[in-house]
């Protein structure tokens, strides 16, 4: 590609992504307007219409539901795929609602007492708590929920391409009372190792294939490069680790799932983090199993492969 149409192509993704950006931004006052279970109707049938209209992304996920389900068939996964398009736009709007469902949270988003007693539980240890979870329903609605515990939380997370809804995003979790550790800000790391020491829950989504260093553990019967950080975190402070996600069980009713992550310690810290790694990716695949139509399949969860590998 010539230099002249680098150029070309350049602007056309800048003036294209600051046209979604300002649609999105008009967007969110009439969201907030609608109805909740209005709303989740509107979201369902824009996932669902990108489904047939983002043809890239529709192939991706049908690729990789082969690569995680090749015992299924062709309609069965495009049945699964286009699910979990509706549910990303479902999970999309909620976003979007955070703040307007925040009094009603609790009711919404249903944490059983004794897994809230498994948190507290980790949380008296007195060495932080690192909290892995993963693209399944809502996971905004996750870390909201669980920040209303009342422990310390906060999430790792990446910059988006646009400060504005980077900022936006900060604003509607710290109005939750979950603070965010941005990725690309080299002072957050200081204060997240300091978050953790003194205590804090952090949350770190742990299922995608991302430009960070990781380990490569097996995912569907696959090596999947995988964020190692949660697993480095617990295993430098000996933090529990608690596997958490949360399931749409209903029209605007979502139930949290946790666990805690029980693999032995050696002190070995690179040991200690691959296996911790491990385990908490398995946990990740197992909710999939459960729910398939809620994981995003479009996310090429495999690009990275491995030169050599023995998993």
């Amino acid at each position: 590609m010539s230099a002249g149409a680098e150029k070309k192509l350049f602007l056309f993704q800048k003036v294209r992504r600051e046209l979604r950006v300002r649609a999105l931004l008009a967007g969110l006052p009439i969201l907030r307007a609608l109805p909740y279970r209005f709303a989740l109707t509107v979201g369902a049938m824009l996932g669902t219409l990108a489904w047939y209209l983002v043809p890239r992304q529709r192939r991706l996920a049908l690729e990789h539901l082969a690569i995680a389900f090749p015992e299924m068939d062709a309609g069965w996964r495009r049945s699964v795929g286009s699910r979990s398009f509706a549910n990303l736009g479902r999970a999309a709007v909620e976003t979007a609602l955070a703040q307007k469902l925040q009094p009603d949270l609790a009711r919404l988003v249903q944490l059983a007492p004794e897994d809230e007693a498994l948190l507290r539980a980790a949380h008296a240890e007195g060495k932080g708590v690192i909290v892995v979870s993963c693209h399944v329903g809502n996971w905004e609605l996750f870390a909201r929920r669980i920040g209303a515990v009342g422990l310390p939380s906060a999430t790792v997370a990446k910059e988006a391409q646009d400060p504005r809804l980077t900022a936006l995003l900060e604003e509607t979790r710290a109005g939750a009372g979950v603070r965010v550790f941005w990725r690309g800000q080299g002072f957050g790391a200081r204060d997240m190792l300091r978050f953790v020491r003194q205590g804090g829950l952090l949350g770190i989504l742990i299922d995608q294939d991302t430009r960070v260093a990781g380990h490569f553990v097996p995912f569907f019967g696959r090596p999947a490069f995988t964020p190692r950080a949660a697993g480095d975190l617990a295993a430098r402070f000996e933090a529990p680790m608690v596997f958490g996600c949360v399931h749409r069980v209903g029209p605007g009713l979502h139930r949290i799932v946790l666990r805690r992550i029980d693999v032995g310690r050696s002190g070995d810290r690179e040991h200690d983090s691959l296996a911790l790694t491990v385990a908490a990716t398995k946990a990740i695949e197992q909710e999939v199993r459960a729910r398939p139509d809620e994981w995003v399949w479009m996310h090429p969860r495999w690009r990275t492969r491995p030169a050599n590998v023995d998993i």
